[in-house]
């Protein structure tokens, strides 16, 4: 939505976008059609050196929104740092381009965080595509939080009581409420909160950056909220998935840059030496089923993967 130079947007919308035009027309449109409660609002699309038609999509179709298009791929946290440098508005809401915003939630959010000035950062409702609750609401890990989610462990004992308290399993979810933090594909921020914590960590290519930051908000003294008056549609992991090697090698690299920048080099050794056996241990199971001939096409890509983080070491990429 367009707005003149003498009046601020109330919101700014960021996306950071890597070859998925289809759900980003998609997440636009959603945003474009509901963004109608307050007076004025920005929609910036941080595009990180798509090869599809992502940029000339967003020209063509919705003129209105500001494209920001990277030569290479800038990963989530400095995608979404740079589109902040751009943003106008009393709020910044990130957003991933595979969610879609249901009836009024972008105007839901604004009308709370203007009625609660403690709150720095807020997220919505996540929902699956069929409606389902998509839980996004986390306590902070601690150090054997680290070994019992998204692990092996995890999946050998799934209901596991530390995986359970992370994910805030105890609170009921239907009432508005502060958290430690959340699932970063929909976060509203204060304008004012944002500089003073300052932006994402771009040390994490992608994931763990939302959590980094929220750890950081709470240690400023903001509150951060989940309200699920709101509600968001996350198709979840769509850019990702397209390059399963590389999004295992993000997420256990963030994981044990997390835990060495918040718990100390002890322990993002000892999670990073752990890690790296349970990854040694399903590329014998892979390799085994691959043998007797089950299901080889699958076995050989999570093979591959597998090789592909032990080969790493899950060391920090030196940039």
């Amino acid at each position: 939505m367009p707005f003149s130079s003498d009046v601020l947007p109330d919101l700014s919308v960021i996306i950071v976008n890597w070859n998925v035009c289809a759900l980003l027309r998609r997440c636009l449109h959603s945003i474009l059609t509901t963004s109608t409660s307050w007076p004025a609002s920005q929609v910036i699309v941080v595009d990180c050196a798509s090869t599809d038609d992502s940029v000339a999509m967003v020209q063509r179709e919705f003129p209105d929104v500001q494209m920001v298009a990277s030569l290479e791929n800038l990963g989530y946290a400095r995608g979404a740092n740079l589109g902040a440098a751009h943003a106008l508005g009393r709020y910044i809401m990130i957003m991933n381009p595979d969610t879609e915003v249901v009836d009024d939630a972008l105007a839901v959010l604004v009308r709370y965080m203007d009625a609660h000035p403690e709150v720095g950062a807020a997220g919505p409702q996540l929902c699956y595509a069929d409606g389902r609750a998509q839980p996004s609401r986390r306590r902070f890990p601690t150090p054997t939080t680290a070994f019992w989610e998204s692990t092996l462990l995890q999946q050998w004992f799934p209901l596991n009581r530390f995986a359970r308290y992370y994910y805030m399993a105890d609170r009921a979810a239907g009432s508005a409420q502060p958290v430690d933090w959340l699932v970063g594909a929909a976060l509203i921020i204060r304008r004012t909160t944002w500089e003073d914590v300052g932006p994402l960590d771009e040390g994490y290519f992608m994931y763990f950056e939302e959590l980094d930051w929220c750890r950081r908000c709470r240690a400023a003294g903001w509150e951060v909220h989940y309200v699920p008056q709101a509600v968001v549609i996350h198709h979840e992991a769509q850019s990702s998935d397209q390059v399963p090697v590389a999004r295992t090698l993000h997420f256990q690299r963030s994981k044990v840059r997390y835990f060495r920048k918040y718990h100390g080099i002890m322990w993002a050794s000892f999670l990073r030496l752990f890690l790296l056996g349970t990854f040694a241990i399903q590329l014998i199971e892979e390799t085994l089923k691959w043998l007797i001939g089950h299901k080889r096409p699958l076995r050989r890509g999570r093979m591959n993967a597998y090789w592909q983080v032990l080969r790493s070491g899950l060391r920090e990429n030196t940039r």
